[in-house]
């Protein structure tokens, strides 16, 4: 109870401010990543309201804030293209049921597995990504159009500097509206997308054929974003705790992810995850507490509900300007120095992990490919086995597993001798196949003659060769 008081009540009026500050800045990107998703404004809005608001009571992550995101826009684009919105909204409740039972299993451990390059290669390709889905609507248009997107560009860049007490793109907003209004520039305007919410939303359930041609076409989008949404929101919740020196329960909180995206489907929402970019801004202003991200939906809704009418007239080119800084802000340009310095398998592994998810255009299949090429990069490091011979002696030195035991048999190819001994002083034994390793030499060895001492077992490779010979 004390936790639960302390979390909500224990930082009202600073939570309260960072909430109000956060609200203000989810507009303006919840209205780009519909765009980009190809949704009506609405379901953007809903989907950033209805997954701060659970997420608030649910997540294991005090002060993050999950909202529509630009990763989880990315995966659908086609799922909206080819099918609509109904398929959307039942694969954004099915991501949910699937990132509730990555929780319970305890899908937060393997975070561990994921290497720094793996990580650069994912924020870098996301970057690339979400630049590359503004140029559709850049491309083509009038000089207006470049105008007020350079214009935008160069505001969120330089307002910052000056004011930090409000969000850049939100004044950038205001300021280039007012512009756009007063000089009566000719541009797409946010509700030629559609219009803006004047409620709130309602329980609705999709409406598709519940059968298994159904489950076919929305699984693969739903694992996809599940994995995409865990990945982004559990990366969110180590640099939070980096910044407020503070742990959190980040199986609780992929759990919480799953139940805030099963909600926001059957209120309207596309599936979300926590904003790295938000949920910083929220630590910065001074938000420490549930309340903050709590504060941050309601106001959110309150802002749009209230002001809808003046939203609707915001400049399209304002959103490219905008989403063009996001994707500057997200891309690591340390990275470069990261392919000087660092070993070139990780380099290999951090370009390869951002061509691979540029050629699908799916972030998840890139990840996992990344976490595989590293494993395999590792297993080819770690498996340098060496057998040297002095006399009648064989010292074996590194580790003895599967993808070092062809090595390890081959040195005992050309034995000819009465007796010999082979020590594992500077070896460890670890798994089956070292064991039947072992096992193939002497029994090949003795066939021939040759009598076969093992010494210089540790505890736990003796352990190990005894339970298994």
């Amino acid at each position: 109870m004390h936790t639960i008081k302390q979390q909500w009540f224990g930082n009202i009026r600073a939570d309260l401010l960072a909430g109000i500050v956060v609200g203000l800045a989810l507009i303006p990107e919840a209205l780009a990543f519909a765009f980009i998703a190809g949704v009506d404004p609405r379901v953007a809005l809903y989907a950033s309201f209805v997954m701060a608001v659970v997420i608030a009571f649910a997540g294991g992550r005090p002060a993050m804030v999950s909202a529509a995101t630009g990763a989880m826009a990315l995966v659908i684009v086609s799922l909206v293209a080819n099918h609509g919105l109904e398929y959307l909204l039942a694969a954004t409740i099915l991501t949910g049921i699937i990132q509730i039972f990555l929780g319970l299993f305890g899908v937060a451990n393997l975070m561990r597995f994921i290497p720094n390059s793996v990580m650069l290669g994912f924020l870098n390709a996301l970057g690339i990504m979400i630049f590359l889905a503004q140029m559709p609507y850049l491309i083509g248009g009038n000089a207006a159009t470049y105008i007020f997107a350079i214009i935008t560009l160069a505001l969120v860049y330089v307002i910052p500097r000056f004011i930090k007490a409000i969000p850049a793109p939100l004044i950038a907003i205001v300021v280039m509206t007012i512009i756009a209004i007063i000089s009566g520039a000719s541009m797409q305007t946010i509700g030629d997308l559609g219009t803006m919410p004047d409620t709130l939303p309602v329980f609705l359930f999709p409406d598709i054929p519940l059968t298994l041609e159904t489950l076919k076409i929305i699984l693969p989008y739903s694992l996809a974003l599940a994995v995409v949404g865990l990945l982004e929101s559990l990366l969110t919740a180590q640099v939070l705790d980096d910044m407020t020196d503070t742990p959190s329960n980040k199986n609780k909180e992929a759990r919480g992810q799953g139940v805030a995206n099963i909600f926001t489907g059957f209120l309207g929402g596309m599936a979300g995850c926590a904003l790295i970019g938000q949920s910083v801004i929220n630590v910065k202003s001074g938000g420490r507490g549930r309340l903050s991200t709590f504060t941050a939906g309601v106001f959110l809704m309150f802002l749009i509900l209230v002001l809808g009418d003046l939203v609707a007239i915001i400049p399209m080119p304002v959103l490219v300007g905008i989403m063009i800084m996001v994707s500057a802000t997200t891309f690591n340009w340390s990275s470069f120095k990261f392919l000087k310095q660092a070993p070139k398998s990780e380099s290999f592994v951090m370009l390869a992990t951002v061509a691979i998810i540029l050629y699908t255009s799916n972030l998840a299949i890139g990840v996992v490919v990344g976490v595989i090429l590293s494993s395999l990069i590792f297993v080819a490091k770690v498996s340098r086995v060496s057998v040297t011979k002095k006399g009648q002696a064989f010292h074996v030195k590194g580790p003895l597993f599967f993808a070092s035991t062809t090595k390890f048999i081959k040195a005992f190819d050309d034995v000819n001798a009465k007796e010999i001994t082979i020590n594992f002083a500077d070896s460890q034994l670890w798994d089956e196949s070292a064991v039947g390793a072992i096992i193939k030499v002497q029994q090949k060895l003795e066939q021939n003659g040759t009598t076969v001492h093992i010494k210089g077992l540790n505890a736990s490779s003796e352990q190990l060769y005894h339970q298994l010979i």
